[in-house]
């Protein structure tokens, strides 16, 4: 499963595993694929740099990336507290009453609150490039489009990659004009923040639209025969994020979510503004049931609704609420039926991309 833009990495698998738990991301590449470790989560550098350190130590001097969330124009000069003062008061209330429905207790006195987007900051993410660039990172690759270009100059400065997602061939081409070097076609199907269109029909006009710019498929891919579809359509490469969120390596802490994952179907996702403001796929819980519901106040837009709802989805995950509790995943989670090692995923990978090219060649004759 290697192409043009996984052998230039280094990496044996043109597999690219995005998480945001440092051991799958190392696990990732030493199972010959590429891991990269999502930055959004880490609200300070020096806890990036703590992880980054272990990566160093568990990759075996094999190739890795970090991915960041940062907004292609430069926002400086505002903080938290400035995003926290325009959160309305009715919507805190929401929150409120939506937890007390489900008897969700307040955290104990003292426990601040462990889940908050802030990596999207400006400030934030412009520290995690600053410790970032001092480990020797293959891929940078930003969630939100393309990063801003000084950004681009920077990571090409010090000889990393840029790639950026695209939910669209017009979004792609921007990509392109930017200066990004790796294009992710990111359709319909995939966990977390995604557009309309599928990835079947989106991966092959991405392809087109930024040729000879390589793309990585994504959404929907998670056994190696999708893996062969992938790069049929002319991808150089996939890019998987939900099927690692049951491997053994993941730190989910939530028995409770590993078996709501291993016993979901591909139709208990949703695409909901609930966790981030923008239209995220991940299980559809009775907490996204409430902020799709017509009568509610509604989501508010990225990043108010991640910095409004931090404190209750950490007491969610604390007291393990199971109507409330869920997660960013994509529909490809009905395919997640056990709890198997990274090597294990990556075993049954390259298992189903031979069965997929067997396949092909006795159709062709070969």
């Amino acid at each position: 499963m290697q192409t043009e833009l996984s052998s230039t990495l280094g990496a044996e698998h043109a597999v690219f595993g995005f998480t945001p738990f440092p051991a799958v991301a190392a696990a990732i590449s030493r199972a010959g694929g590429f891991g990269v470790l999502g930055a959004v989560r880490y609200g300070a550098a020096d806890d990036l740099a703590r992880d980054l350190d272990w990566m160093q130590e568990h990759t075996e001097g094999l190739p890795y990336g970090l991915d960041v969330v940062m907004p292609a124009k430069k926002v400086e000069g505002v903080t938290e507290a400035d995003i926290e003062a325009m959160i309305p008061e009715a919507h805190r209330a929401y929150v409120e009453e939506t937890l007390a429905a489900h008897g969700v207790p307040p955290l104990p006195e003292g426990e601040a609150s462990g889940w908050r987007i802030t990596g999207w900051l400006e400030q934030v993410a412009r520290s995690q490039l600053d410790v970032a660039f001092d480990y020797p990172i293959k891929l940078l690759a930003n969630a939100l489009g393309s990063p801003p270009p000084d950004v681009v100059r920077r990571a090409h400065d010090h000889g990393v990659l840029v790639a950026a997602l695209a939910g669209s061939p017009r979004h792609a081409r921007h990509h392109q004009e930017a200066g990004i070097d790796v294009i992710v076609a990111q359709g319909y199907e995939a966990g977390g923040h995604t557009g309309e269109i599928a990835t079947m029909v989106l991966t092959p006009e991405v392809v087109r639209a930024v040729d000879p710019l390589p793309v990585l498929a994504a959404g929907g891919i998670g056994t190696g025969e999708q893996v062969a579809a992938g790069l049929a359509l002319g991808a150089q490469g996939v890019w998987l994020g939900s099927v690692w969120l049951t491997t053994e390596e993941a730190e989910l802490h939530s028995p409770l979510l590993t078996r709501k994952l291993l016993a979901a179907g591909p139709g208990d996702t949703v695409r909901s503004r609930a966790l981030t403001g923008k239209p995220a796929r991940q299980l559809r819980t009775e907490w996204t049931d409430a902020w799709d519901d017509p009568t509610g106040p509604g989501p508010l837009p990225m990043p108010l609704q991640g910095l409004l709802v931090a404190d209750a989805l950490t007491r969610i995950q604390k007291y393990e609420t199971e109507a409330l509790l869920g997660t960013p995943v994509g529909q490809i989670v009905g395919q997640m039926n056990s709890t198997r090692s990274v090597q294990a995923v990556f075993d049954d990978l390259t298992r189903g991309f031979e069965r997929a090219i067997d396949r092909i060649n006795r159709i062709a004759g070969r």
